[in-house]
């Protein structure tokens, strides 16, 4: 009794309702939750499981190269199985107070490694069918698929931020990172380093596609000495929320049943497709939405 006591309930672990997609509320997240309670018991850390994760992930991009469809149904049980994972660690860290930088730079490296593995797979497949262009389409679809994943991160950690306070949110910003990455050395803080020379210009280049959101973050800092007022922080709340669900669908599952059905059609072009065509458009209205939100709210804090 005293056991059941002490473990946390599975909302616990969530870094938000307002944030969480269906599919993750209902699947992905209650499956991590019981991965995350097995793995306590066992001792296995958050970082460990985010590698298992990364080699899982991998594995099941290296199965969409072949035309027979039941590898590529393993892989998709794979792809399942890892992105499992990839919850669990995190609701792991939360669960038990387990996050670390080392964590955060594991996490961020994840999903990209799953996707460059798909990328290749797919273009080693079409290659004897569509030559050098395949890796081109490719090239390309990758490119945006980075900006629509990064700017799908930022509004949630926006809005995480007005909702729970910078405890609740990861958002970065580039000064400070500069500033904490002058007093790192390459001697003692290598990885750590390394990983902020990327880091920081994937920051910027957040910051450099939302002009008005770091207007209005500005004068929260200049004006009201970093801390929102209440008022803001609930109206920004109630007209952020309905984005929320374009940048889960700019996220992982929406981009895995389009790869998936792809796949299911033996047109896996048809991914790169998708991603290029439909999440641009999402991501140019997110943005535009996003910017005119932004700007209303500035002249409103200005004036208040």
């Amino acid at each position: 009794m005293q056991e059941q006591t002490r473990k946390p309930d599975l909302e616990s672990t969530l870094k938000s309702l307002d944030t969480e997609e269906p599919i993750d509320i209902y699947f992905y997240r209650p499956i991590g939750y019981r991965w995350a309670i097995f793995f306590h018991k066992l001792g296995v850390s958050p970082n460990a499981i985010t590698i298992a994760a990364i080699f899982i992930g991998i594995a099941a991009g290296i199965c969409f190269y072949f035309q027979d469809m039941m590898i590529n149904v393993i892989g998709m049980l794979l792809l399942i199985w890892a992105n499992s994972y990839d919850s669990a660690d995190g609701q792991l860290a939360r669960m038990t107070g387990q996050s670390s930088p080392l964590g955060r730079i594991l996490d961020g490296f994840c999903g990209d490694l799953w996707f460059i593995s798909i990328y290749a797979a797919i273009s080693l497949r079409l290659t004897p069918e569509w030559g050098i262009w395949i890796w081109i389409f490719a090239a390309v679809t990758g490119f945006f698929h980075s900006k629509q994943a990064a700017m799908a991160d930022y509004y949630r950690n926006v809005h995480l931020l007005f909702l729970k306070g910078k405890a609740g949110s990861e958002l970065s910003n580039s000064a400070t990172l500069k500033e904490n990455y002058r007093k790192m050395s390459w001697k003692h803080d290598f990885i750590y380093k390394l990983f902020d020379t990327f880091y920081i210009n994937y920051t910027k280049g957040q910051e450099k596609q939302s002009p008005k959101l770091q207007q209005m973050l500005k004068v929260i800092r200049e004006k009201y000495r970093d801390e929102a007022p209440e008022w803001f922080r609930k109206a920004f709340r109630e007209k952020s929320l309905p984005l929320m669900k374009y940048t889960n669908i700019l996220s992982f599952n929406t981009r895995v049943i389009a790869l998936f059905i792809s796949l299911f059609i033996n047109l896996p072009w048809l991914y790169f497709a998708f991603e290029i065509t439909v999440l641009n458009i999402l991501l140019i209205y997110m943005l535009v939405k996003h910017e005119r939100i932004c700007a209303l709210f500035t002249k409103q804090l200005e004036d208040s």
